[in-house]
C-alpha cells in the first residue's frame, strides 16, 4: 500500500510548483515509508510515498510506460494472470512488482482495464500526449481517492491532509458540511469530503479529467440475477469463493499475519491462512486486542453475550498459530482520540478508531501486512437490522436512530429550512434510487436488497475508512478478503433463506466455517468489534469535554446550540438517550466523537460559511 498524491493545470504551468508537490506526498509519509518519488511533466506533478509490500527491490513509482505515468495504492489479487495474458499479447516486464501490470494493462485495454482487476487500488494514470488524467477506485471502496477541482485543474490524494500544502486550496465548512458532520458522521455521503470542494471518487467508479473537464462514470455496480444453484451448491461456491479470496491475499514478500477476535469471520480467515501456512512449513501469527481491568467490568448484553478472550485462546490453539494480544488501558485510548482524528482527516468513531490507531501501531513492529475480517456482516447479513422488521423496513439508516437528538444539539439557524429526518431519509434513498432487482420480487427481498446496498455503500464504507486510515497512519497495509467483489456479486443474489440458514445471522457462511473449525466457534453468536467496558475510559472522555468547553477558544458552539452543550455536560450525557452510531457508539463515544469534532475545528480551522 502507498500513498499517492497528484497536481495536474490544463491552463496554466506548474514549473516551479516541484516543492509543492513534494510537501502534498510528505503529508502522505505514514502510508509509504519506504520510498519516494515524483514526476514532473508541463501540466502535471505526481507523488508517490511507497510501502513496499511487492518485489520490495522494484516496482519504483511513479512508473513511466511509453506515454503513460501511473501513481498507485494498492494490491492486485491476480497479478499473474494478468501478466500471463499480457505476455501473449506481446509485453515484457522487467519487474515482479503489481503497479507494472497494472500499468500495461491500462496501456493495453485503457480504462476498460477495470473490470479485469481484482483487488483493492486507487490510482492515477498521466497521458503526456492527450494531455489526460485517468482515476479509478476499487469497486468495494477499500483505498481512498479523494480531489478537488478549480477551473481548469484538479488536485488529488489518498487524504485529505495532502491538500493543506497547495495553494489551490482552501479549506471551507458550508452548512452541507456541518450537517454531514452533525446529523450523519462518522459516516460521509458517498463522494463526499465534508470540507467544501472536496469529493472522493466512489467504490467502483471512474473519471477522467481533460481539456472538457472531469466525466465520470461508474464501471461496477451490483446487479440483480436469479440463483438457481440448491443449498449445498451455494455453500461450495461461496465457501470456494472465501477460501480463494483469502489465499489470494497471503501472497506478501513481507511479514503477513492475521487478526483474531474469537468471532465467525476472523476465524474463517485466520483458520484458511494457518491451513496453507502449515502447507508450506510455515506457523501464522495472529493479533488479538482487548482492554485493561476488561474481564472484571464486563457486563454481558444482547450485542454482546460473552466475552471474546477464552474464544481467541480455544482458536490460536486450535489452528496452531503464534498469538500476541495487545491491551490498551484507558489513558492511552482517551489520549489517541486525537491522532486517530488526525489519521482519517475527520472526526470518526471515536475510541473504536484510536484503539484501532494503538492496536496497529503496535502490530506494525512485527509485520507489515495483516488480514482482517471486516466487511463479512454487511454483504452476508450478519448485522441485527437485516433479522428485525422495525428496522429492515425503517426509512433511514438502521445504526442511526438518533436524528432527532442530533438536530436538537445544533444551532438553529443551521437547521433552518430543513428537516433532519428527510436530510437523513434522503440520504438513504439516493443510494437505492438505482436498485437492481428481479421482476417479480416481493416486498420483502425489496428490502433485504435496499439493506445490503446502504449496508454496502455506508456502514461497510465508514469500517473501511476507519481501517485504511488507522492501519496507514502506521505504515500497516490490512487487507480484507470479504471484499473481494465476487463475492458481494454472489452474495447479492443469495436466497434469504440460504444466507440466514437455520434462523441465525450468516448460517451459511457458518455452515462453511464447520470444515475449519470447532462447531461452537462456528456457531458462536456474533460479537461486535472490542471495546473497553472500563468506567475510567467514560470517566475520562466527560472530564476531557468539560474542559474543551469551559475554555476561552473553544469552538464547538459555533456548531452546537451552548445551552445544549451546557445540558449534556449537567447530566454526564443522559439527556442524549440514543445511542450516536450502531451498537458501538454509546454514550462515552458521543463525547468522545465531540472531542474529536473539537479539536478537528482547532486543528484544521476550516473557515466557516453559513
Amino acid at each position: 500500500m502507498c500513498g499517492i498524491a497528484g497536481w495536474t493545470d490544463l491552463r496554466n504551468s506548474l514549473e516551479g510548483y516541484e516543492r509543492v508537490i513534494r510537501e502534498m506526498g510528505d503529508a502522505l509519509a505514514h502510508r509509504g515509508p519506504d520510498a519516494a518519488g515524483e514526476y514532473y511533466d508541463r501540466g502535471c506533478l505526481l507523488s508517490h510515498r511507497r510501502l513496499s509490500v511487492i518485489d520490495p527491490e522494484n516496482g519504483a513509482q511513479p512508473m513511466t510506460y511509453g506515454k503513460y505515468t501511473i501513481v498507485y495504492n494498492g494490491e492486485l489479487y491476480n497479478t499473474e494472470e494478468l501478466r500471463r495474458k499480457l505476455k501473449r499479447l506481446g509485453h515484457t516486464f522487467d519487474t515482479a512488482s503489481d503497479t507494472e501490470v497494472l500499468l500495461h494493462s491500462f496501456a493495453e485495454w485503457g480504462g476498460d482495464c477495470l473490470d479485469r482487476l481484482n483487488g483493492i487500488y486507487a490510482f492515477a494514470v498521466w497521458d503526456k500526449d492527450e494531455r489526460t488524467l485517468f482515476m479509478a477506485r476499487d469497486r468495494a471502496g477499500v483505498k481512498p481517492f479523494f480531489y478537488y477541482k478549480y477551473d481548469g485543474g484538479i488536485l488529488f490524494a489518498s487524504e485529505i491532509k495532502a491538500f493543506f500544502g497547495n495553494p489551490r486550496f482552501t479549506p471551507v465548512l458550508t452548512r452541507e458540511g456541518a450537517l454531514s458532520l452533525m446529523l450523519l458522521g462518522p459516516a460521509r455521503k458517498g463522494g463526499c469530503g465534508v470540507f467544501d470542494g472536496v469529493e472522493e471518487l466512489k467504490p467502483g467508479e471512474c473519471a477522467v479529467f481533460g481539456e472538457d473537464g472531469l466525466k465520470k462514470r461508474t464501471y461496477w455496480r451490483l446487479t440483480a440475477a436469479p440463483h438457481t444453484e440448491t443449498l449445498d451448491e451455494t455453500a461450495e461456491h461461496l465457501g470456494s469463493l472465501i477460501r480463494d479470496s483469502v489465499e489470494r491475499q497471503l501472497v506478501s514478500d513481507v511479514p503477513l499475519c492475521t487478526f483474531l477476535s474469537g468471532g465467525l469471520d476472523s476465524s474463517l480467515i485466520s483458520a484458511i491462512a494457518a491451513r496453507r501456512y502449515r502447507e508450506e512449513g510455515r506457523q501464522l501469527s495472529t493479533w488479538s486486542i482487548d482492554y485493561k481491568d476488561n474481564r472484571k467490568n464486563f457486563v454481558a448484553s444482547a450485542f454482546q453475550p460473552d466475552e471474546d478472550a477464552p474464544w481467541i485462546v480455544k482458536m490460536s490453539e486450535f489452528i496452531g498459530s503464534d498469538h500476541t494480544n495487545v491491551v490498551i488501558d484507558s489513558p492511552a485510548l482517551a489520549e489517541a482520540l486525537i491522532p486517530a482524528m488526525t489519521a482519517r482527516d475527520l472526526p470518526g468513531m471515536a475510541d473504536v478508531c484510536s484503539s484501532l490507531y494503538l492496536f496497529c501501531g503496535e502490530v506494525r513492529k512485527r509485520f507489515t501486512v495483516a488480514v482482517s475480517g471486516e466487511c463479512a456482516d454487511e454483504v452476508l447479513g450478519g448485522y441485527p437490522w437485516y433479522h428485525k422488521p422495525e428496522l429492515l423496513y425503517a426509512d433511514g439508516f438502521p445504526w442511526a436512530r438518533s436524528t432527532a437528538q442530533r438536530a436538537e444539539l445544533l444551532r438553529p439557524e443551521l437547521l433552518s429550512g430543513i428537516s433532519p429526518y428527510e436530510y437523513v431519509k434522503s440520504a438513504a434513498d439516493d443510494t437505492v434510487k438505482d436498485m437492481s432487482c428481479l421482476d417479480g420480487e416481493s416486498s420483502e427481498e425489496k428490502a433485504r436488497r435496499r439493506m445490503f446496498l446502504l449496508n454496502f455503500y455506508w456502514f461497510m464504507q465508514t469500517l473501511l475508512d476507519r481501517k485504511d486510515r488507522c492501519s496507514m497512519a502506521h505504515g500497516l497495509e490490512v487487507r480484507v478478503p470479504f471484499c473481494d467483489h465476487r463475492i458481494a456479486e454472489y452474495a447479492y443474489n443469495i436466497p434469504w433463506e440460504m444466507k440466514s440458514l437455520n434462523g441465525r445471522e450468516k448460517g451459511l457462511v457458518r455452515r462453511i466455517a464447520e470444515r475449519y473449525m470447532p462447531k461452537d466457534v462456528a456457531w458462536r453468536k456474533k460479537s461486535p468489534y472490542p471495546k473497553t467496558h472500563n468506567p475510567s475510559y467514560s470517566k475520562l472522555v466527560f472530564t476531557e469535554f468539560s474542559r474543551l468547553m469551559s475554555e476561552p477558544d473553544c469552538r464547538l458552539p459555533e456548531l452546537l446550540d451552548r445551552g445544549r452543550i451546557d445540558e449534556l455536560i449537567a447530566s454526564e450525557g443522559r439527556s442524549f438517550s440514543e445511542n450516536w452510531y450502531g451498537q458501538l457508539m454509546c454514550t462515552p463515544q458521543m463525547f468522545a466523537y465531540l472531542i474529536q469534532l473539537e479539536m478537528w475545528l482547532r486543528r484544521y480551522s476550516p473557515r466557516l460559511m453559513f
